[in-house]
């Protein structure tokens, strides 16, 4: 067995004697594991107890014409060692099959010496759009010759981000050609480059940009369309890595070598076809886009800042690659932006992300962005893995029966004793749970 495998597994064994069998157990005993383990103090375990719900009264004033609140179930990911550092993750998701597969991944990684972690310095993006500009290299110079007077103005904005450290610290432009076939005109384009500390930072930056617009349209004789960021978050990139021995790899017939070759070809097809590219890079969003949301940031910049960026070739591609080192270990690897904050809107205020932050134990942004990053590395191990091995539906499948269980009527006890039935049959599907729910409660009457 590797070294490094020996070291782990002699540091978690006291963790993870609480943590065995973890999916067998009942929700109440999952969070009493959890706090047996040392990994929730005595307020968080008495909290999820009690449950996370969202108040109506906040609810109501978070969106407009609030009717109700809509639940997702709220679990955890086993196994993460990231620069170090242990976590057990939460996850907001209804797709069955993610958590399992994080947390397989994760232990796999983590007997290898877990991820590494790599966060550029957080800076965010606003954009002012000018038109009707008649001379756009002119303007560019103008703009970019007074850069100082322009950096001033957006940080007098919004002076209290200034105050606490951060601000607006460079400018670019970019010049977007007409296009006249579609009637589109040309665009001179104003960047802001700002760090916005522990936020996500959309208010400020918003602030800041509409701050600016009019020192920008005296300047340059323009008329501006719009200031606003834009979630293409290109100057606030995290990136995660693996190195996998290939002993750890090898699934049934399959030596670690042949697996380890399997896993790059995967990577390969997911480079070179967008078709495959979209699903792999969708599997690797059900991760980050689950504890984006659990940590009560906003999953849909995400996800489209990590669209955007797996495009940036001008073709989609992968977002993750998977190679070979010189001695033969599986060196993966994730990059993409994470605009997310550790503070500000409803990381401040809703249940369930304020129980996130107290669970993962998260001290600044750039902490959470190496855990994101390395979910959604070890999501996609774990997928593809999967694929090029037995089949992705094999164990898929086995834990939807448990849904497909509660959509055919299966209450209580029924959704155990129909979900394992169900994972016996050649087809798991509607009609064959409730002709099998009606087996169930056939027997149970007789009995």
């Amino acid at each position: 067995m590797n070294t490094r495998e020996n070291t782990w597994e002699k540091e978690h064994k006291m963790e993870s004697n609480y943590l065995q069998k973890f999916y067998d157990k009942t929700p109440p005993e999952r969070i009493s594991a959890l706090h047996a383990a040392g990994l929730l103090n005595e307020e968080a375990t008495a909290k999820l107890h009690s449950g996370l719900s969202l108040p109506q009264e906040i609810a109501d004033n978070m969106i407009e014409n609030q009717l109700s609140t809509y639940d997702l179930p709220y679990g955890v990911a086993l196994n993460f060692l990231i620069d170090g550092k242990d976590y057990i993750v939460p996850m907001a998701i209804e797709e069955p099959s993610v958590i399992a597969a994080a947390s397989a991944g994760a232990k796999i990684i983590a007997k290898a010496g877990g991820f590494r972690t790599t966060i550029q310095k957080r800076v965010m993006i606003g954009q002012v759009a000018l038109k009707n500009i008649l001379d756009s290299d002119a303007a560019e110079q103008l703009i970019l010759s007074h850069r100082d007077e322009i950096l001033e103005a957006a940080n007098a904005a919004h002076p209290s981000i200034v105050k606490r450290g951060g601000g607006a610290r460079r400018i670019s432009v970019r010049y977007l050609a007409a296009v006249p076939d579609e009637g589109i005109p040309a665009f001179l384009v104003v960047h802001l480059h700002v760090e916005t500390l522990e936020a996500m930072g959309a208010n400020i930056i918003n602030t800041m940009m509409e701050g600016v617009i009019p020192y920008l349209e005296r300047l340059t004789g323009g008329e501006a369309l719009m200031g606003i960021l834009t979630n293409y978050a290109t100057d606030c990139l995290a990136t995660a890595e693996c190195r996998i021995p290939s002993s750890l790899l090898g699934r049934g017939s399959l030596s670690g070598d042949e697996v380890r070759d399997r896993l790059i070809e995967a990577y390969q097809f997911a480079y070179v076809d967008p078709y495959r590219a979209v699903t792999n890079n969708k599997g690797i969003m059900n991760g980050i886009d689950a504890i984006v949301l659990a940590s009560g940031n906003d999953w849909r910049a995400i996800s489209a800042g990590a669209h955007a960026y797996a495009s940036r070739s001008g073709q989609y591609r992968s977002l993750t690659t998977w190679k070979k080192a010189e001695n033969g270990d599986l060196l993966g690897s994730l990059t993409l932006p994470l605009p997310i904050g550790a503070v500000g809107g409803s990381i401040n205020f809703h249940p369930a992300a304020k129980m996130t932050k107290e669970i993962l134990g998260y001290r600044s942004a750039s902490e959470l962005e190496s855990i994101i990053a390395s979910v959604g590395l070890a999501q996609n191990f774990s997928a593809i893995k999967a694929l090029v091995t037995e089949g992705i539906q094999k164990g898929h499948m086995g834990l939807h029966s448990r849904s497909l269980a509660i959509s055919a009527g299966a209450v209580g006890k029924e959704i155990e004793q129909l979900s394992e039935r169900l994972k016996g049959e050649k087809n798991m599907n509607l009609a064959t749970a409730q002709t099998l729910l009606a087996q169930i409660r056939g027997a149970d009457a007789v009995d």
